[in-house]
C-alpha cells in the first residue's frame, strides 16, 4: 500500500483502495492507495518498508549500509487496470533481476 493525503487522492480522482502506479527515477510499482489516517500530508506519500518500497528507492547507502527511503521524488498516477504484484511476482519481475 501507499499512504496518500486525501486531497492528493481527490485531485487524482482516487478512492481508498484504488490502484496507483508510483514511479521514481529507480523504478515503478503498482500499489493500493490508502488515505493517510493522521494529519494532512499534501504532496507526500509513504510506502511502508518492504519489497514494494525497495522497488522504487535508490540502493545508494552513502556508506551507512541503509538506503534513504525519504525524500525520493515520485510521480503517482491512477492504475485502476493494473494489478498489485504479489511478493513472488514482484521478485520475479524486472525489479528482482
Amino acid at each position: 500500500m501507499v499512504y496518500m493525503d486525501s486531497g492528493d487522492m481527490k485531485k487524482l480522482g482516487l478512492r481508498n483502495g484504488d490502484n496507483v502506479l508510483v514511479t521514481t527515477p529507480q523504478g515503478s510499482v503498482v500499489l493500493k492507495a490508502v488515505k493517510y489516517p493522521r494529519s494532512e500530508t499534501l504532496g507526500l506519500i509513504y510506502i511502508p518498508y518492504g519489497p514494494w518500497a525497495n522497488a522504487v528507492c535508490s540502493d545508494a547507502t552513502t556508506s551507512i549500509g541503509m538506503p534513504s527511503f525519504k525524500g525520493t521524488p515520485a510521480e503517482v498516477e491512477p492504475a485502476l487496470d493494473k494489478p498489485v504484484l504479489t511478493m513472488e511476482e514482484l521478485l520475479k519481475s524486472e525489479f528482482g533481476r
